[in-house]
């Protein structure tokens, strides 16, 4: 039966086929495009922050029943509408499954128009929350492009992605080389989201903290709880409910803290030191490491529960060396940046100066390459870029080998057309005059360079 490709999605589980293929048409007839499963991981395997539709569940079945369903269906998307079916004696469970966040649920046998109806109210309130979500990542759009730097695939990914978890309250685990922005990463997903207007962004170093001061630091004391402690003082943790709580270098915390921070997660309470009263928090966890957790789990130096509590969604920030073509941008963009902090002219870049950018290897990530814009801003020489970089390296000779020429023209002729695709504001025929090509030339390189036209058009 064909149905209209614009029509809402309904996912129905039922082990029962005669229940199954019934209900399904009826839906088919009723303008849904309904889709009937035996079993749950195949609808769930459907299910995304994007999924336009609704998911109908049966509580009663073997290997995984409803409640299971409903819990699994909500990691992936909190705001997806979920509808349980259930039997005369399972309705105080299904008004649990509501509690823990259903959309609703429907007795057996049921009246199918009465289904209809919920569906239809449940489709409308689906299409609302997609909308608003789309609005705000619209919204967002520029202002990420901002703060997250680059054309590069790797870093236009890591933007999607990021807005797509903003839009939920997932705990995210942020991977990356030291250098590489694993707070700005954090940061960003706390301002783009709903609690980055009501809530704090508290960022704590893990590495930082000596273990005797970690519990104090992250779950707070009351007076005289230790030699020190004359007044009660809030923990981390408690400083960010109702925002984001950020664990960098989280590999580093004592495993003792480790148990605690787990519970607090599992409970959403925590209790300051010297205190037997359990403090509500609700607060958004976002935690970084630049070593393999799961390895660390693995050899007993970190906790597998509390591994896996963290790791319910993934973000991995690619290294400098892995987006060449986002050097010269970022460079320009730190070195203006400092130079209108230092009121210093900016420096142009020499051709010279360029090719040692892209060969230099940045094993210090974003955070070396912005170090050396602000030395080149201050720098009163006439060495250049290239001259700082010869001054970090052994005997004055560069240690990393020179990057293939091809790379090294494929970069700079990005940049090229970067820039005058700022400069004329996305007026493709400008840029045509500017840089003395035909269209049909400018689009293929736009395309290869991975180039949109509608990122450099004013914003009104």
């Amino acid at each position: 039966m064909k149905t209209d490709p614009l029509a809402t999605p309904v996912l129905f589980i039922d082990d029962e086929l005669a229940m199954r293929v019934s209900v399904t048409q009826w839906l088919q007839l009723a303008g849904f495009a309904a889709q009937g499963f035996e079993t749950p991981q195949p609808a769930l395997d459907l299910l995304s922050p994007d999924f336009p539709g609704v998911l109908i569940t049966d509580v009663r079945m073997p290997r995984m029943d409803g409640m299971a369903v409903l819990e699994r269906a909500l990691e992936r998307d909190a705001d997806l509408p979920v509808i349980l079916v259930t039997g005369h004696g399972d309705v105080t469970l299904a008004v649990e499954a509501m509690r823990r966040g259903a959309y609703d649920f429907i007795e057996k046998p049921f009246e199918p128009d009465h289904l209809v109806t919920i569906l239809r109210r449940a489709a409308e309130k689906r299409r609302l929350v997609l909308e608003n979500r789309g609005l705000r990542r619209r919204a967002a759009g520029g202002g990420i492009e901002t703060r997250l730097i680059g054309t590069s695939p790797g870093i236009a990914e890591l933007r999607r992605d990021l807005l797509d978890l903003a839009a939920t309250s997932a705990s995210v685990l942020i991977h990356g080389e030291t250098g590489t922005g694993k707070e700005l990463v954090a940061r960003c997903l706390h301002d783009f989201s709903a609690r980055g207007e009501k809530g704090a962004f508290v960022a704590v170093n893990c590495g930082a903290i000596p273990d005797s001061m970690a519990e104090s630091e992250l779950f707070g004391h009351e007076p005289g709880a230790f030699t020190g402690a004359t007044q009660r003082r809030a923990g981390k943790l408690e400083h960010s409910s109702g925002g984001t709580l950020f664990l960098d270098e989280i590999e580093s915390m004592p495993m003792a803290i480790q148990v605690k921070l787990l519970r607090a997660l599992q409970e959403r309470t925590i209790e300051r030191l010297g205190s037997n009263k359990q403090v509500p928090v609700d607060l958004r966890l976002v935690a970084a490491t630049k070593i393999d957790l799961l390895d660390l789990s693995e050899e007993g130096r970190f906790r597998a529960d509390l591994y896996y509590r963290l790791n319910v969604a993934e973000l991995h920030i690619p290294p400098l060396r892995a987006r060449a073509e986002d050097i010269p941008l970022l460079f320009d963009y730190f070195a203006a940046d400092f130079a209108a902090r230092h009121g210093r002219e900016p420096r142009p870049l020499e051709p010279a100066d360029l090719d040692a950018l892209l060969a230099h290897d940045w094993p210090g990530n974003v955070r070396e390459l912005r170090n050396l814009a602000e030395r080149h801003v201050l720098s009163v020489g006439r060495s250049g870029v290239a001259g700082l970089l010869r001054r970090r390296t052994l005997g004055g000779e560069a240690t990393t080998p020179p990057r293939a020429l091809a790379d090294q023209v494929d970069a700079f002729e990005k940049r090229v057309i970067e820039q005058a695709l700022e400069r004329c504001k996305g007026d493709i025929k400008s840029v045509m005059d500017l840089l003395d090509i035909p269209r049909r030339t400018l689009n293929e390189k736009m395309a290869r360079h991975g180039l949109d036209r509608a990122r450099f058009l004013p914003r009104g």
